[in-house]
């Protein structure tokens, strides 16, 4: 039974001994990268009322990139704003980014939606599913995709670069002028009220310190 024993406190002494040997020798287990998503090569579009069209990177670097900038933020970001009316929407453009002609991600993008461009992430996604998502388009929308052969009117107030990732803001289709008045005089009218209260407490206080110098006199 002894020298049992002692043979499995060797055995167990040994394994311990190999177990430190491979940690020293560098032999410990390396987590795994994530994997490197696929470089795009091309970009597809498709439209009511157009053919579809596909911008290759090698043929038209500039027009591809100008597209890709417009979508590539859309793959890990946080849904900015909520759906709108179709109506409200405009004409929407799928836009499907390839690698080496396989589908990796598709947008839909609404450059003349009111209240500014609008892009959808939708869940289904070629390469996994996605969350459902609206963000705020950049202001260069219309024009990369008119550029690149979507037939859109120019818009010559468009600043180059955009506001995009996400910057927008939603506005009512119509405004009315006699809500929009009401709103300025109760605006008015608040800020009087303010000043009224401001001068009375300033009153008031001058009053105090007057009647406190009086009775020291």
């Amino acid at each position: 039974m002894m020298v049992r024993g002692v043979t499995t406190r060797l055995l167990s002494a040994a394994g311990a001994l190999v177990v430190a040997l491979m940690v020293t020798a560098g032999f410990t287990p390396v987590a795994r990268a994530a994997p490197t998503p696929p470089t795009p090569t091309a970009i597809s579009i498709i439209g009511s009322g157009m053919p579809k069209l596909t911008i290759e990177s090698a043929k038209r670097r500039e027009i591809f990139q100008l597209l890709l900038s417009e979508v590539s933020w859309l793959a890990n970001a946080t849904p900015q704003t909520s759906a709108r009316k179709t109506s409200a929407l405009g004409p929407k453009y799928v836009l499907t980014v390839l690698s080496k002609g396989k589908a990796q991600q598709v947008y839909e993008l609404y450059p003349l939606a009111s209240g500014g461009p609008r892009a959808h992430r939708p869940a289904k996604q070629p390469s996994g599913n996605k969350r459902d998502g609206w963000f705020y388009g950049r202001l260069t929308m219309s024009e990369s995709l008119r550029v690149s052969g979507v037939p859109i009117k120019a818009k010559a107030d468009v600043i180059n670069g955009g506001i995009g990732g996400g910057i927008g803001v939603d506005v009512t289709d119509e405004v009315d002028p006699i809500a929009t008045l009401n709103a300025y005089l109760d605006q008015i009218r608040r800020l009087f009220l303010l000043n009224g209260a401001v001068l009375v407490i300033v009153l008031f206080g001058l009053a105090s310190v007057a009647y406190l110098i009086r009775r020291r006199v």
